[in-house]
């Protein structure tokens, strides 16, 4: 809860939150608040008390809000060369990429 009320009210008014800790970091309701009372501008989201985030969450639909995937892992070399030469592979195949993007999925 140490992303909170008290905190907002202590940023620049049209500050943007980005949330990479943990879930239960942020208070919802007080980023709700904020957002609706022009102290944040807008938020990037990447954990949610609750994981992962309904897909009828009213927060997918908040244009102030982007919600980032939670699919951080260890960046050893070896694993984002092996990644690199797997997606490039794939692209010159005309394969669907195994790590794209997936847009319909809402990031």
């Amino acid at each position: 809860n140490v992303l909170n009320a008290a905190l907002f009210a202590q940023l620049r008014r049209g500050a943007w939150l980005v949330q990479i800790g943990r879930g239960e970091h942020l208070v919802e309701a007080d980023l709700e608040a904020a957002l609706d009372a022009g102290q944040l501008a807008g938020a990037t989201l990447d954990v949610f008390r609750e994981e992962p985030l309904a897909p009828t969450h009213r927060w997918w639909q908040d244009a102030r809000l982007r919600i980032t995937p939670h699919v951080a892992s260890d960046s050893l070399p070896e694993v984002v060369a092996e990644q690199v030469v797997a997606t490039a592979r794939e692209l010159r195949d005309g394969l669907p990429l195994t790590l794209g993007v997936d847009r319909q999925r809402g990031y």
